[in-house]
């Protein structure tokens, strides 16, 4: 986010909660939700019924409880938020019309990313899911040396060859249809600062 203007990431947040509306749901799942920013724009939206925020970090999550506590959507139950990981099973997700991705798989180690596929493809099986990633090669753009990541959490950042390969890999082996796209300014060469794959039961 150092790295990246505020315009950029509520750009991504506007681009995402227009996916989720478009797509009709009603019942929707933010995945990593952290301080609950996107929750905060989803809930300006009657259609949707039933907001659920999935975030590991107390920390983080009790700032979004701050944010959104005093809703009267949150008291009313539309909105509720669950300390958990995406890559363990949470049996009371699953099915929902929708879920969303925002800047959050990076954060998680290469080596239980095929966990997390199995818990959020296999397990929880929104019928759609939006996830949006940095693209790696536009980061010299951001003045970034070779293989240096805009933040220091990120654990990878993939090219958009290696996205493309991942998430066409995910939908062959879990029953979805994928489309890949990108937020952002556009450069000829090195595409979009904004990954974004939006992935259809």
């Amino acid at each position: 986010m150092d790295l990246e203007d505020l315009d950029l990431h509520q750009q991504r947040l506007q681009h995402v909660a227009g996916q989720l509306r478009a797509s009709g749901a009603r019942r929707v799942l933010d995945l990593g939700c952290g301080t609950g920013t996107l929750l905060l724009y989803l809930l300006h939206e009657p259609q949707f019924e039933t907001l659920v925020g999935l975030e590991q970090s107390g920390e983080l999550l009790a700032q979004a409880q701050l944010r959104l506590g005093d809703w009267p959507e949150a008291e009313q139950g539309r909105l509720r938020l669950v300390c958990g990981s995406y890559a363990e099973p949470q049996a009371s997700l699953v099915g929902f019309d929708a879920a969303a991705m925002v800047e959050t798989i990076e954060h998680v180690p290469p080596e239980t990313l095929s966990q997390v596929e199995r818990c959020v493809f296999g397990v929880l099986r929104p019928g759609l899911l939006v996830l949006t990633t940095p693209n790696h090669d536009y980061n010299p753009l951001f003045g970034l040396a070779r293989g240096e990541f805009r933040d220091p959490d990120h654990r990878f950042e993939w090219t958009r060859d290696r996205f493309r390969d991942w998430a066409w890999g995910v939908a062959h082996r879990n029953g979805y249809r994928v489309r890949l796209s990108g937020i952002g300014e556009w450069h000829s060469d090195l595409g979009q600062p904004t990954q974004l794959a939006r992935f259809i039961r």
